[in-house]
């Protein structure tokens, strides 16, 4: 069966007959009913995507039809069908909202034409509908979490930056998030509905990199049996971040400012020069205006990348996010492997705020998920901690602004939660993992309701 539902609401028991068999036989779900009434029953119990009424019904016609099921599903779609064919029906039907209007006696191919639009375009919306869902949805799960002065001005800088379609450099050490940066950007920009297409630099020779970059041609090398598309092209209307690029070999380096300047490629082997329309991230651990005064770095690339530059800072400069970070951790892998870990015991929160993390915020996930793992009950203990990290116990380093309680941790997690999520309860609650009661009772417990 074809996906989405019809309801046919005719009063003439042959031709409700003859148009049900015609639309089921046509791989469709249809319900058919005998008035108007009988529709609107329908539509309050189930969605469907199109609805085909009769005009002239007892007791209930069929624009009154139609103007329930456009107030109950505002993205429905409606074909109005009448014997009595006049302007003034067809324009009062069109006005509300009626996709198509139908007079009897219509052919059955004019009417399977009129129903397959409307099922396609039906189908159109909840598309657009599901991508922008996915993409909110995206926007919040990729926010940047903290409360720190360094994120929230690298927040805001964010905020500025991306809906304009400037190339940007991120700087920032290994483990701190700059991919997680290129793709908050990426999903508030005009270009959000587009591909988000990553690549590592330095995990390539400059062969593989040219291959995977621009493509081929069919029988452009040994082994090439046909056409690739390279990520660039594959990125076209959308994003293309490259990670590492200071690992770029400087004759790709080249190619690469080509494509910027002319907005074209070529694949490898090829002759004809394709297009392309992307926006650049690229983000890297190196000094590139060091990288390029020594030559190793071609200067006219560094300009070209270096519109707009933002700085992603260590987990270390940034202390009074560890112990919200790792609350969220703990919570994502508590759900993602099925277990009720819910608190983090207050040596391992001492000893995270006095460790330095060198591997900066990757570091810090791939604690809490060893760590939620191996939890034998719902609280991590140091026991769950690396056995190198445990020596930290016997010195550790008071902060200055002193230890939070759990509960505090909680109220201070949840409120940013709340924040991020625009106060809105269901989701925030989908987030904590918890039910909306359990987030109610710990918002009164807490002063918060």
């Amino acid at each position: 069966m074809k996906e989405g539902w019809i309801l046919i609401a005719e009063d003439e028991t042959i031709a409700r007959d003859n148009l049900h068999y015609v639309l089921l036989k046509d791989g469709y779900n249809v319900v058919s009913v005998e008035n108007g009434q009988l529709a609107i029953e329908e539509l309050r119990k189930r969605e469907f995507a199109l609805v085909m009424t009769d005009l002239k019904m007892q007791p209930v016609g069929g624009i009154e039809v139609l103007q329930a099921a456009k107030q109950l599903y505002p993205d429905i779609e409606v074909i109005v069908i009448t014997g009595y064919a006049t302007v003034q029906s067809a324009v009062q039907a069109m006005q509300s909202g009626a996709f198509s209007y139908l007079a009897k006696p219509y052919q059955i191919e004019e009417m399977r034409a009129q129903v397959r639009q409307a099922m396609e375009k039906r189908s159109l919306k909840a598309e657009v509908q599901s991508l922008r869902k996915q993409i909110t949805e995206s926007s919040q799960q990729l926010s940047l979490i903290g409360n720190s002065s360094e994120i929230e001005k690298l927040r805001q800088t964010i905020d500025q930056v991306a809906p304009t379609d400037c190339n940007i450099l991120i700087f920032g050490e290994t483990g701190t998030g700059k991919e997680l940066v290129a793709r908050t950007i990426h999903a508030k920009s005009l270009r959000a509905d587009k591909r988000f297409v990553a690549i590592n630099c330095g995990a390539f020779n400059e062969e593989l990199l040219a291959n995977e970059l621009f493509g081929h041609e069919k029988d452009a090398f040994t082994g090439a049996r046909n056409l690739k598309k390279g990520l660039i092209e594959t990125a076209s209307g959308g994003t293309l971040f490259l990670d590492e690029i200071g690992d770029m070999p400087l004759s790709m380096q080249v190619k690469l400012l080509r494509v910027l300047q002319e907005r074209v490629l070529l694949r490898v082997g090829g002759t004809v020069e394709i297009p392309v329309d992307v926006r650049l991230i690229a983000a890297t651990n190196k000094d590139l205006k060091q990288e390029a005064a020594q030559g190793r770095f071609r200067q006219d690339l560094f300009y070209r990348l270096n519109v707009i530059s933002l700085f992603v800072p260590r987990l270390a400069d940034r202390k009074d996010d560890i112990l919200l970070l790792a609350l969220h951790f703990l919570r994502r892998f508590s759900v993602a492997q099925g277990k009720n870990v819910a608190a983090i015991d207050d040596e391992v929160m001492e000893i995270l705020l006095s460790y330095e993390f060198p591997g900066n915020v990757r570091e810090l996930e791939n604690f809490m998920e060893r760590a939620v793992a191996l939890a034998k009950d719902d609280t991590i203990t140091v026991r769950e901690l690396p056995e190198d990290i445990r020596t930290l116990t016997r010195n550790i380093r008071m902060p200055k602004r002193g230890f939070q309680t759990l509960e505090e941790n909680e109220k201070t997690y949840i409120a940013w939660v709340l924040e991020q999520t625009e106060d809105n309860k269901t989701r925030a609650a989908e987030i904590l993992g918890i039910d909306r009661v359990s987030l109610w009772r710990k918002l009164k417990r807490y002063g918060m309701a």
